[in-house]
């Protein structure tokens, strides 16, 4: 290992954790259960957990992280974003026009 290798690792896996962590966060807001957890296995693996009174659940299988992020993403759904008359204008302007609309995720 090069001198400064273990830092970029350590980084990398502090990223990994936190996108999947952000997910089950999202996940606790739609849902309203604050007893979803994240949990971290060796070589990058995440799974799933209910933490209620009746004891932990586990709800997934150990998946990437990107499968992970899919998982919890598709558990509840976000609510449809609301859109007014005026995007609907702008979106039917810029239809007309040629040019692509940037999205909020870009």
């Amino acid at each position: 290992m090069t001198p400064g290798s273990s830092h970029v690792a350590l980084i990398r896996l502090i990223v990994r954790s936190t996108k999947a962590i952000n997910a089950v966060e999202r996940l606790k807001t739609r849902s309203g259960n604050q007893h979803y957890a994240a949990v971290s296995l060796s070589g990058g693996l995440f799974y799933l957990v209910d933490r209620a009174a009746s004891g932990e659940q586990k709800l997934s299988a150990p998946q990437t992280m990107d499968d992970f992020v899919a998982f919890v993403n598709a558990l509840k759904p976000e609510k449809p974003r609301r859109v007014s008359k005026l995007d609907l204008a702008m979106d039917e302007q810029i239809k007309r026009s040629g040019k692509p609309r940037a999205t909020d995720g870009e």
